[in-house]
């Protein structure tokens, strides 16, 4: 029996239970919790250990107008999302249900972005997830990976890395209010090190990349595909900013938006 994760942004045992009662006559088996607004307790993280624990074989995510246009909860979305990915696979289905009809635009975080839209006014909601949850769309092969890691004692760390070949040292920055990067080191990937060797290690960077001003630091040691880049950072960023270390001021960036 396919198990189906649901995440109910706001804690609505009714919709829950009208949800989870329809998914079972369609043979899925239903787990789940509701949302726990704390980004700075890396609450999230709590769900989605639960979720690789269960074998879910799909991610719903029962959508609530108000909630979701809470930058907290699209921070918190969007990082249960990349680690998910990391922890299951860029092909992973995720798919959000709504009771009422989504706004034209930006109605998910940008990592949710491919997310299926449901409506659940709609009679055919049930019937997709079920096949998203049977056959998996293929994933496109990613450039890089990333992943967060942590709790609320260790703090919040961003693991990034190559998927093949190697970065001659990492630049990392993040942006927005009140967010600080405090630490980084380089190691394995797939844990935080125990100790680490930095290169040249930099700290303080300012880069300005469309108007917006990030907060970078910086190592040259060489990361390949079996080790990664990572970072703690206070606060939630709006965005985070990376790339291979360059001497050019204009190399290419990959910026990821978080909320």
């Amino acid at each position: 029996m396919k198990t189906v994760w649901i995440t109910a942004l706001k804690e609505d045992q009714p919709r829950v239970a009208a949800v989870t009662a329809v998914l079972k006559r369609y043979g899925l088996q239903c787990k789940g919790h509701f949302w726990s607004d704390q980004p700075d307790k890396l609450a999230w993280r709590v769900a989605l250990e639960a979720l690789v624990e269960a074998k879910a074989d799909a991610w719903l995510v029962l959508v609530d107008g108000d909630e979701i246009k809470k930058p907290s909860v699209r921070y918190g979305l969007s990082l249960m999302a990349a680690a998910l990915r990391s922890a299951r696979g860029g092909n992973f289905p995720i798919l959000t249900l709504w009771n009422s009809v989504p706004p034209a635009d930006a109605a998910l975080p940008p990592l949710l972005a491919q997310a299926e839209l449901l409506l659940e006014s709609g009679a055919t909601w049930p019937a997709k997830i079920v096949a998203k949850a049977n056959v998996p769309a293929r994933a496109a092969p990613a450039e890089f990976r990333l992943d967060i890691l942590g709790n609320e004692r260790l703090g919040q760390w961003f693991e990034i890395g190559p998927v093949a070949g190697a970065w001659s040292g990492v630049v990392f920055g993040v942006t927005g209010a009140d967010v600080q990067i405090n630490f980084q080191a380089v190691g394995p990937k797939g844990a935080l090190p125990d100790k680490t060797s930095l290169e040249f290690a930099q700290e303080g960077m300012q880069i300005k990349v469309g108007g917006r001003d990030f907060t970078a630091w910086a190592v040259r040691n060489e990361v390949g595909a079996d080790a990664s880049y990572f970072a703690r950072v206070k606060g939630s960023p709006e965005a985070i900013l990376f790339m291979p270390y360059a001497e050019e001021s204009d190399a290419p960036a990959d910026i990821v938006w978080l909320t």
